[in-house]
């Protein structure tokens, strides 16, 4: 069993904030940390004073002109490997676990094969997991865990479709395993998270995730902080129409999100046509390589993918769209059709759509998890 290492916690409000702000945008100068956060001197000196005593910020040591002093000072940083995280990706059949910096840096991997969706057995495989993350990271600090499904108060699995779980309590099952702090979210929120902390949407005050793979996902950041909705963890787009007269698959309604951009609706698709099965790789190099079908069936997805980045821009207006998940490589085939369908379906003056593409593996969402503990377990920031 894992041994819980001492915390920074409770952290003050203004403390957090100021920790926050570093974590994710430092090494910063104390002047650049006051103008951001509209502190005086000497309430920045107050904030900053315990959490450098902790251990939590450290004083860099190469000095940086003051804007404000003018004369130098030393920026501060958070120490990044003071502590680290698990983060769990759980799928139907692989649980995929990484270790991050306290700053979401990936310093380790590993993968295991999910043989039952039994609760227990499943927290024991975590178990196992961490246990082995902690020999070579003795100051590990939490768990974050991430699951496809509807998750109430960060630790209750109210329903996976996917792990076939209703009600399950499985932050307590890991906790009690593991002797270390668990918090579990959806997949999708958890990576919206990530993103907004660290990756694509930092700095951003609106921001929208889109993902596409086994299912469909959408997250929106607005003034800096993700909507929360009671969609969450229901599977989005089984009703979003984006083309009325587009396939009918086993899954979603017809011409929605989900029969047309998914991994598994486009792979019965083509296999429906040729009369055998077709991985989505060996779909994508038949149709880079002029295959008809395929092409026929990648264009229409390209089109509805272009057509659902469209609504995004015209309702939410954010400053960019992040298209992640393991299905993006559609639009490295038919890039063409899905510029094509958002510039059909926006006003020619409207500002031109920012979409930024990331090919996600499962370790992108178990760091999402990770990134989860890190704001929920060390810095008491994100609840609700």
């Amino acid at each position: 069993m894992s041994t819980r290492v001492e915390s920074w916690l409770p952290l003050s409000p203004g403390e957090r904030t100021v920790a926050i702000e570093v974590l994710t945008h430092g090494p910063l100068s104390r002047s650049e940390i006051a103008r951001r956060l509209n502190l005086s001197a000497g309430s920045l000196t107050r904030l900053t004073k315990p959490l450098l005593e902790s251990g939590l910020l450290v004083e860099e040591g190469t000095p940086t002109a003051s804007s404000r002093q003018g004369r130098p000072s030393q920026p501060l940083d958070i120490v990044a490997d003071s502590r680290y995280f698990a983060g769990f990706k759980i799928t139907e059949d692989m649980v995929y676990g990484v270790v991050t910096t306290l700053r979401s840096d990936i310093v380790a991997r590993q993968d295991r094969p999910l043989t039952t969706h039994e609760p227990h057995a499943v927290a024991d495989l975590l178990q196992e997991m961490t246990d082995g993350f902690a020999r070579g990271f003795p100051r590990l600090a939490g768990v974050g865990i991430g699951v496809g499904g509807r998750v109430r108060e960060r630790s209750t699995v109210v329903e996976s479709v996917f792990l076939g779980w209703d009600e399950v309590h499985f932050a307590d099952l890991v906790e009690e395993r593991t002797g270390l702090p668990v918090v579990v979210e959806n997949d999708v929120a958890a990576l919206v998270e990530a993103e907004t902390w660290f990756g694509a949407g930092r700095g951003l005050e609106r921001f929208a995730v889109l993902t596409i793979g086994a299912g469909i996902g959408y997250g929106l950041v607005l003034g800096g902080k993700r909507v929360r909705t009671a969609e969450d963890g229901r599977g989005v787009g089984r009703r979003w129409i984006v083309d009325p007269y587009g396939p009918l698959t086993p899954d979603g309604e017809r011409g929605s999100a989900i029969a047309l951009l998914t991994i598994p609706s486009i792979r019965h698709q083509v296999q429906a046509a040729v009369g055998r099965e077709v991985s989505y790789a060996e779909i994508l190099t038949l149709a880079a390589e002029g295959d008809p079908l395929t092409s026929r069936v990648l264009n229409e997805a390209a089109r509805g993918l272009g057509t659902l980045v469209a609504q995004i821009a015209n309702f939410a207006m954010p400053q960019k769209i992040l298209l992640a998940g393991e299905g993006v490589g559609l639009v490295d085939v038919a890039g063409t059709a899905v510029q094509e369908a958002i510039l059909a379906n926006r006003h020619p003056l409207a500002d031109p759509v920012v979409l930024e593409m990331k090919v996600s593996d499962f370790h992108d969402w178990a760091q999402g998890a990770a990134v989860l503990a890190i704001q929920v377990l060390v810095l008491g920031a994100g609840e609700g």
